[in-house]
C-alpha cells in the first residue's frame, strides 16, 4: 500500500475509515496490478478512480471519458471528467455493482 494512502485511510473517522479501506480493497481485487498514488489530497488509481472521505460519507470517483450519456448517468455529480458514487456505510457497499462500475470505466478508454 502506498504510504500516503495508508496514512490517509488511517486518519479517517469511523465508519469512513472502514469504508475507504473496503473500497481500496475492491479496486485492488478488481485490478491487482493497478498503480496506486496519492494526489490532490486523496488516493488515486491510474487517474481512473479516487477515494475521498468526507464528514458523513465516502466518494468513490470514476473517470467518465469515453462513456455514453446513459453510462455517465450511473454516477452522481456534474463533473466533465469525473463523477462519483456516495457511500454512507459499509452495508452500502455492493461489491458486484461497484465491480461492474470499475470495469465499465476501465474498458472505456
Amino acid at each position: 500500500m502506498h504510504e500516503s494512502v495508508k496514512k490517509y485511510i488511517e486518519k479517517q473517522e469511523s465508519p469512513q475509515r472502514e469504508i475507504a479501506a473496503r473500497l481500496r480493497d475492491l479496486i485492488i481485487e478488481t485490478f491487482p496490478k493497478i498503480n496506486e498514488s496519492f494526489k490532490n489530497g486523496v488516493p488515486w488509481y491510474e487517474d481512473k478512480y479516487y477515494i475521498g472521505a468526507f464528514k458523513t460519507k465516502v466518494h468513490l470517483g470514476f473517470a467518465i471519458k469515453g462513456l455514453s450519456k446513459e453510462e455517465k448517468n450511473l454516477f452522481e455529480g456534474t463533473g466533465k471528467t469525473m463523477r462519483h458514487i456516495k457511500i454512507f456505510s459499509l452495508k452500502d457497499i455492493n461489491k458486484k455493482k461497484i465491480g461492474q462500475l470499475l470495469r465499465l470505466v476501465n474498458k472505456s478508454e
